[in-house]
């Protein structure tokens, strides 16, 4: 539980961590404080935004469409790593979602299968929009990956929590499927290991094998080459990975 960062201390946090921000004109007073609270501030939320093209991505987001408007986000998150900051407050991104999930996020606990839409979710999640189709093969690139992995330890880090307390929008409303293409679980893990490091730092983060895993199949959902990846690791033909096995995932 936390109180939301000023408009000052969002673009230090994010900038102290490497992320390169864009801001907005007017940003920081556009919101929807004015249709209920903002805050207290419990976590992070990850979106992709079924979109093409950044510049109107970002022009969609803030302005939102006919029956929810904008902004539809805190920042926008492009495919070259850039964050677009517009808004600041109360977003319409969250929806109402399980609060049994709100309450193992702010515990930090394992979160459960999300069940049912009874949480109004926008006072207590940042909410970030990546540009992606969704359709499970636009790419998501590696700079774009790492901007997001950047983005949430910034939030965590200027707040005091963990990796816990960063989640997709699957997590929270029933039938969401956002973020596709790669998966949430991968990305506490970088957000885990960046945030055992110094801001800005370029980390070296891990990945735990688990059953059924592939080296193709980690570097997918990670970003990075899998080739790249078996020689960080010293994994030769035919390589074979195991359940349980830490593997570093090399730098970009």
């Amino acid at each position: 539980m936390a109180t939301p960062l000023s408009a000052d201390r969002l673009v230090a946090a994010l900038q102290a961590e490497g992320v390169r921000v864009i801001e907005r004109p007017g940003w920081r007073t556009h919101n929807r404080n004015a249709k209920g609270p903002w805050g207290p501030t419990h976590g992070v939320m990850i979106h992709h935004t079924v979109t093409h093209g950044t510049d109107s991505t970002v022009s969609i987001c803030e302005d939102g469409y006919a029956g929810l408007p904008g902004p539809l986000c805190h920042g926008v998150i492009a495919k070259d790593g850039t964050v677009y900051l517009i808004g600041h407050g109360r977003a319409n991104h969250a929806g109402k979602g399980d609060s049994a999930v709100l309450q193992a996020v702010i515990a930090e606990k394992p979160l459960p299968r999300v069940g049912k839409a009874d949480k109004d979710g926008n006072p207590h999640f940042y909410g970030w929009e990546c540009e992606n189709l969704g359709d499970g093969r636009d790419p998501w690139t590696a700079a774009q990956l790492e901007a997001i992995e950047r983005v949430s330890a910034a939030l965590c880090r200027a707040h005091g929590w963990g990796a816990a307390s960063v989640i997709g929008h699957l997590e929270w409303q029933p039938g969401k499927v956002d973020p596709k293409g790669f998966t949430m679980s991968g990305l506490r893990q970088r957000v885990a290991a960046r945030l055992r490091g110094k801001p800005g730092a370029a980390g070296s983060s891990t990945y735990t094998v688990r059953g059924g895993d592939t080296l193709s199949g980690i570097g997918e959902r990670l970003g990075v080459n899998w080739q790249a990846l078996a020689r960080e690791n010293n994994i030769v033909k035919p390589f074979t990975i195991h359940p349980g096995q830490t593997l570093k995932i090399p730098a970009k």
